[in-house]
C-alpha cells in the first residue's frame, strides 16, 4: 500500500493502484499502411475531393490485397453490393467511389466479360514516380 501525504478534501488517505490491462494476442491479421495513404491521400480524397467513401474503398482494397495477396494474386474480385456491405456504405456510394478511384488511377478494374464481376487491384502510383530533382 502506498499512502499519499498530499492534502485532500477527504480525510481518508489516497490509495494509488496501478491498473494493468492485458490484451491477449489472438492472431488478428494486421496490414501495414503506407504513410503516404494517411499523410497525403486521405487529405486529398476526403478534404479536397470531398469523397470519404473513396478513401474507405481504397483502404479496404489495400487491406484485402495485403491480407490475401498470395491466394488472390494481389487482386480482389467483388461485386458492388458485397463491397458496400463490407465497408458499411450504400451500393451507389461504392459504385461512385470505385469509379472515382479508377478515374484517379488509384484502382484498376479488369473484367473477363461485360457482365462478369470485376477484378480490382489497388494501385500505388506514388511509389513508381521518380524522385524530383531540384
Amino acid at each position: 500500500m502506498c499512502f499519499s501525504t498530499e492534502k485532500t478534501i477527504s480525510s481518508t488517505p489516497l490509495y494509488r493502484n496501478l491498473v494493468v490491462v492485458a490484451i491477449p494476442s489472438i492472431g488478428i491479421a494486421m496490414f501495414k499502411l503506407d504513410p503516404y495513404i494517411t499523410e497525403v491521400l486521405m487529405r486529398d480524397l476526403v478534404g479536397h475531393d470531398r469523397r470519404p467513401a473513396s478513401f474507405l474503398v481504397y483502404i479496404w482494397f489495400t487491406a484485402e490485397q495485403q491480407n490475401y495477396g498470395q491466394q488472390r494474386r494481389g487482386s480482389v474480385t467483388i461485386s458492388y453490393q458485397e463491397l458496400a456491405e463490407s465497408i458499411g456504405i450504400s451500393k451507389s456510394s461504392a459504385q461512385s467511389a470505385v469509379a472515382w478511384l479508377i478515374r484517379r488511377k488509384l484502382l484498376a478494374a479488369i473484367k473477363a466479360t461485360v457482365t462478369s464481376t470485376p477484378e480490382y487491384k489497388a494501385l500505388t502510383p506514388w511509389k513508381s514516380r521518380s524522385p524530383r530533382t531540384s
